[in-house]
């Protein structure tokens, strides 16, 4: 009776340009992210001294 022969996964180890692709993609995602947080502060900071300029607010404590 002949033996059957089964298939096992063979490993090739790791993709070099795979890895490279997946690397680039992490961080060009990071890198959204941060920019997204830049432009979120860029804007409230900008927001801050159009509002401090207008007189709407004031950073000195009123005394009363």
């Amino acid at each position: 009776m002949a033996g059957s022969h089964v298939a096992h996964a063979v490993y090739k180890g790791p993709s070099v340009v795979k890895e490279i692709l997946i690397g680039i993609t992490l961080g060009m995602v990071a890198g959204g992210f941060w920019k997204i947080h830049h432009w979120n502060n860029q804007r409230r900071t900008k927001e801050f001294y159009d509002m401090l300029e207008k007189g709407e607010i004031s950073v000195v404590v009123n005394e009363e």
